[in-house]
């Protein structure tokens, strides 16, 4: 049933009491005006600046503005059942007489069958009215909508302007497309700043178009866009994960879904701290071609009952409105760790991120990231959960040789002129991290008196104890886990 279908219904069934949560009013209005040509009622919309005014007619009846005592008196006693929109209605009924006459009005005390509508960017009401009010979701624009919106907006840039806007047509369809989940007036907003940045709408608008999208729609500030995803070229190692990606690149971003292959959903990285999992997270996006949110995990936690299984709600439907994209949880193991100090609130994190990623239909990749696995619920390693679990381990010699040479390279300086081969062998047990840190910490100690050279690098690396050194046990026992359990990034 389409949403006019829903909302005609509901006024022939003489709903009394319906609460419409948006900031698009004028979508409202359009939408009963509608609905009257079904409902045949008479219309009226009250704002605090016009007061009550009646819209399915030309002439303007008109109640006092400001005194919501009048106006729901003027209500009751209108013989003709009507719909009436109240447009920030719901912050004006702090007082028990406008309570009290409101729920009269509902519940048909003396008064024809109205249908009362509370419209608001978020309304909020006292538990009495909640309990007999309908909140009605209103949808979002569709694709036909957004190209609309767009076509006209561009008609409005030239008709300005007097020249024809540049469009590059599979570029528009693209940002159609990237524009679902956003309300009317917001979608208007970043087109028109889209066409009116260089006159043109192209491929070029792509990250500015999912960059404000992203800002519109993280009001909460618990997902972190990531601006620059890195490429599987700038990471040593990893050649599964990034052969893994490449084979279903194509049915995570088809149009259509496949009858025959399911759509990836996520992996999970384990592994060694510093040997690079969150670049290949970073990767994972960047092979996909598409998006990357953080998630934060520590900032979901909320001192008030229920306030934290909330955050995550919003968190997860912000990200399913940036689709196609990958959502990065960082550190999973910090934000799950079971325990009975928390009044069960990881309990039910965990239950509500379950059962999201096993019944979500968006395009939403989850790569999530840990260093302890003995601290993860054994529900959250369950195969089917995740595609796949991932070990990446401290890197080979091979590999150890070519971190030096990337991280050489980003400064300016020439792996030719150092004996890779050799730094490999004296940084056995070294993560990549740990690498780049000792080529930082050999170009400090030369500073002002000579040029890095191997003697340089190979004393910072003498003087490094690893993490695989100072916490051996705990890195020992990850890696002798993994053995058998996951599949070796590289």
């Amino acid at each position: 049933m389409s949403e006019l279908q829903d909302l005609t219904t509901l006024v022939r069934a003489a709903t009394p009491l319906l609460v419409i949560e948006t900031v698009d009013e004028q979508r409202v209005i359009e939408c009963f005006r509608h609905v009257i040509a079904q409902a045949l009622h008479p219309l009226w919309c009250w704002t605090l600046t016009d007061g009550l005014q009646r819209l399915d007619f030309a002439r303007r009846d008109t109640q006092p503005a400001s005194d919501v005592t009048s106006t729901l008196e003027a209500i009751r006693a209108e013989p003709e059942r009507g719909i009436y929109l109240l447009f920030d209605f719901h912050g004006l009924l702090g007082y028990a007489m406008s309570q009290r006459l409101l729920r009269e009005i509902v519940q048909r005390q003396r008064c024809a069958a109205h249908t009362i509508v509370l419209i608001g960017a978020k309304v909020e009401l006292p538990g009495e009215l909640e309990a007999l009010a309908l909140r009605v979701p209103l949808a979002l624009p569709d694709l036909k909508a957004l190209a609309a919106i767009m076509r006209g907006e561009a008609l409005a840039w030239q008709r300005e302007n007097n020249r024809r806007l540049e469009v590059d047509n599979d570029a528009a369809r693209t940002i159609v497309r990237n524009l679902l989940g956003l309300s009317a007036p917001d979608a208007r907003r970043i087109v028109r700043k889209l066409i009116y940045n260089d006159g043109a709408l192209g491929p070029e608008d792509l990250p500015e178009l999912m960059q404000s999208k992203f800002e519109l729609l993280n009001r909460s500030g618990l997902l972190h866009y990531e601006y620059a995803t890195a490429s599987f070229a700038d990471i040593a190692g990893v050649s599964r994960v990034r052969e893994w990606v490449q084979r279903r690149r194509a049915v995570f971003l088809a149009a259509e879904p496949d009858p025959v292959f399911d759509p990836p959903k996520g992996v999970l990285l384990l592994g060694v701290q510093g040997c690079g999992k969150s670049l290949a997270a970073k990767a994972i996006a960047g092979g996909f071609g598409v998006p990357l949110v953080r998630l934060d995990f520590g900032a979901l936690y909320d001192k008030y009952q229920g306030e934290t299984e909330k955050n995550l709600r919003e968190a997860l439907a912000s990200a399913e409105l940036l689709a196609p994209c990958v959502l990065w949880i960082d550190e999973i193991e910090k934000g799950l760790a079971s325990g009975g100090e928390d009044g069960g609130v990881s309990r039910r994190v965990l239950g509500y991120l379950l059962t999201w990623m096993a019944e979500r239909k968006s395009k939403v990749f989850v790569v999530a990231t840990a260093n302890a696995v003995h601290e993860l619920p054994a529900e959250l390693l369950r195969k089917g959960r995740f595609d796949e679990i991932f070990f990446v381990d401290l890197p080979r010699p091979e590999m150890r040789a070519e971190i030096f040479a990337m991280h050489l390279k980003r400064r300016r300086l020439d792996p030719a002129a150092f004996d890779l081969p050799a730094l490999a062998e004296a940084s056995a047990g070294f993560s990549g991290a740990e690498i780049e840190q000792a080529i930082v910490s050999a170009l400090y100690d030369v500073a002002g008196h000579g040029e890095l050279d191997q003697s340089a690098l190979l004393a910072a690396l003498v003087q490094t104890r690893p993490l695989s050194v100072l916490m051996r046990e705990q890195v020992e026992t990850l890696r002798a886990w993994a053995q058998g359990r996951c599949v070796a990034a590289d």
